[in-house]
């Protein structure tokens, strides 16, 4: 990518909301990722980099994490800026005010916001409210920044990204839209597997598929995890019941007992797979201890990660 490509990619990223990857154009997906590992290296060698110096970022959570906070807010101290915390009971949101109200006055104080929360529709009514770009740290539909800091993983320890397999199983839940939304952008091959009444979404399945038609990927669909970790590069898996289902909690180990990635199941993949996990894991349930404790796994590199992706996404779009 040269100067100039850069420089462009740069301009219309100013500005932008992160809501969903299907928002995004490959060559700004790799620009970001790139930057990211530029970005990281910065760190490592304690070069200085504020390029957000005096700029505050609005995070609100209606959904707890632990990677997303610590990341976000030592991702805007590294970048020369500030983070601030708006738990729910924090904000006039939770006692009635609409999100425009709340969006219109955020922007008046902030020069970002990240919201992490249940529907996908709350962010996309605050980006439409909001003057500032607004970055989504996690809905039910979609967790683009999570994606963001896998593909970046993935390319520093395979070295491409196109023509690299991902194999995901479990639940057709957000990861599972972010991740096969990216591969399918970014010329990867995409294989998920999950029971019966649990796949992803048909539309970003179909959004997927034209995308991949157009970048040399390619998307399978299946009921069947062995027939999509069939000569993975990569396996990815997450847990069977997110936060919000956890009443489902009996019923899902019921219907996801044959997809958990374990020894048995990985001898179908490539020998030099690698397994990937966003966190938190339940061992034992998803994945066994042996995989996700093995020589194969990479989950704190990933986990890592997302303080370097989301500082690239946060300095693209709020500089």
């Amino acid at each position: 990518m040269n100067s100039t490509v850069k420089e462009e990619l740069a301009a219309q990223l100013k500005g932008k909301d992160f809501l969903a990857l299907i928002d995004y154009t490959p060559e700004e997906i790799e620009y970001l990722i790139h930057y990211a590992i530029e970005l990281k290296r910065k760190q490592k060698a304690r070069e200085p980099h504020a390029v957000l110096a005096g700029k505050t970022l609005g995070m609100i959570f209606e959904k707890s994490s632990t990677r997303t906070r610590v990341s976000f807010e030592v991702g805007m101290y590294q970048l020369g800026g500030q983070a601030l915390f708006l738990s729910k009971n924090d904000l006039q949101l939770g006692r009635g005010e609409t999100v425009w109200d709340t969006a219109q006055t955020l922007s008046r104080y902030l020069d970002g916001i990240m919201i992490r929360t249940y529907e996908h529709r709350k962010v996309i009514d605050l980006a439409r409210g909001a003057t500032v770009p607004v970055i989504n740290g996690l809905t039910d539909h979609a967790h683009p920044c999570q994606v963001m800091a896998d593909y970046q993983t993935v390319l520093e320890k395979k070295g491409r990204l196109k023509g690299i397999k991902v194999a995901y199983i479990g639940d057709g839940n957000n990861m599972v839209h972010s991740l096969m939304m990216g591969a399918s952008k970014l010329g990867m091959d995409f294989a998920v597997a999950s029971p019966v009444g649990y796949e992803s979404d048909k539309e970003v399945v179909r959004q997927s598929k034209e995308n991949a038609a157009q970048s040399g990927g390619s998307l399978l669909v299946t009921n069947d995890p062995r027939e999509a970790i069939e000569n993975a590069d990569i396996i990815y898996t997450d847990v069977w019941a997110s936060m919000g289902q956890e009443a489902e909690q009996h019923e899902r180990e019921i219907a996801f007992k044959n997809f958990q990635v374990n020894e048995a199941l990985v001898k179908y993949a490539k020998q030099d797979y690698l397994f990937m996990h966003c966190l938190p894991a339940h061992r034992g349930e998803e994945v066994s201890e042996g995989v996700i404790d093995g020589g194969h796994s990479i989950i704190f590199d990933q986990a890592e990660n997302r303080l370097h992706a989301q500082k690239a996404i946060m300095a693209a779009t709020m500089i």
